[in-house]
């Protein structure tokens, strides 16, 4: 699987957490960091997170093979997949795995989210 590879190639230097609880607040202070909404990774029973700040990878594993989650503000429904990565920055994430969003009947594959600089509704809430 090409994820599995790329998170082997960035698991050196990397910053990584092992269980559900450690791995959810460890993402959600990457994204806080990075001013990205808190709540983008509703995923379930996390067994890894990590996060390479040198290249600006991360990764979430999860246990279930897939998990939906609908966001009920923007009325999307989005699959998180047993592995998900993605290239972090400032207010956006690039080159996403393991994330598809549902459109009318279709699923498609989100490959990026951003958060526009004059948005902060949607930073860092609590």
């Amino acid at each position: 699987m090409a994820s599995s590879q790329a998170i082997e190639s960035h698991r050196a230097g990397a910053a990584v957490v092992t269980g559900d609880a450690a791995c959810r607040n460890k993402s959600v202070e990457m994204l806080e960091e990075l001013g990205l909404p808190k709540g983008l990774f509703p995923m379930e029973d996390i067994k890894e997170f990590g996060y390479n700040r040198d290249t600006g990878f991360m990764w979430l594993l999860q246990r279930k093979k897939k998990v939906e989650h609908t966001f009920k503000k923007i009325k999307q429904t989005v699959s998180y997949a047993a592995e998900v990565t993605a290239f972090v920055e400032k207010g956006k994430l690039s080159k996403i795995t393991g994330v598809k969003t549902k459109e009318l009947m279709l699923w498609l594959s989100v490959v990026e989210v951003y958060v526009p600089e004059a948005s902060p509704e949607y930073r860092n809430r609590r």
